[in-house]
């Protein structure tokens, strides 16, 4: 098998574990997240809310995705790509977050692999991405009912055909 074909081997077994980790991840902090939002809404500041939920959110996607590169990290060390130690996390931190600033390389074998988990970082940063805006638009009409109700009923008035002022439909 050649350098290059054992590069794959190795990297899309592991692209499709961690796109199943932060699928799952991303399902748990998600129904984390808006659970605690939609439990006493009423209660609560709706800035503050909504800052609490996607600050936590956006701390535990941080996490998950340090635990991926500690999986890429771990393949590294099982395949031989880098010594033990620091620098190995340190690597796949920076190939995961195509950053790749380190001082640390591969071993040429296997430089493909540091590509594939930068193509990985890629996609599961999109994952995030989409699910941050989805936690932001879950989270935000909360606070748009209470912060601009009237504001609402206008455009709802106006979207159904009816003068927001009168509640009549307008003259044709």
């Amino acid at each position: 098998m050649g350098e290059w074909a054992a590069s794959w081997v190795v990297g899309l077994p592991l692209i499709a574990v961690t796109v199943v980790i932060h699928v799952c991840g991303l399902a748990v902090i998600g129904q984390a997240t808006l659970g605690a939002l939609s439990e006493g809404a009423e209660r609560r500041s709706f800035v503050r809310e909504f800052a609490l939920v996607m600050g936590v959110s956006a701390m535990l996607v941080t996490m998950l995705h340090g635990l991926e590169a500690f999986v890429w990290a771990g393949a590294y060390r099982l395949i031989g790509a880098l010594p033990p130690g620091k620098s190995t996390i340190l690597y796949s931190l920076g190939a995961i977050t195509s950053y790749g600033h380190a001082t640390v390389f591969l071993d040429a074998r296997w430089q493909l692999v540091g590509a594939l988990e930068a193509l990985n970082g890629w996609l599961l940063f999109g994952l995030t991405t989409a699910f941050l805006y989805s936690v932001m638009m879950r989270a935000w009409p909360l606070g748009t009912r209470v912060l601009h109700a009237p504001a609402l009923d206008a455009v709802e008035a106006v979207r159904r055909g009816r003068s927001a002022a009168s509640g009549k439909r307008p003259a044709a």
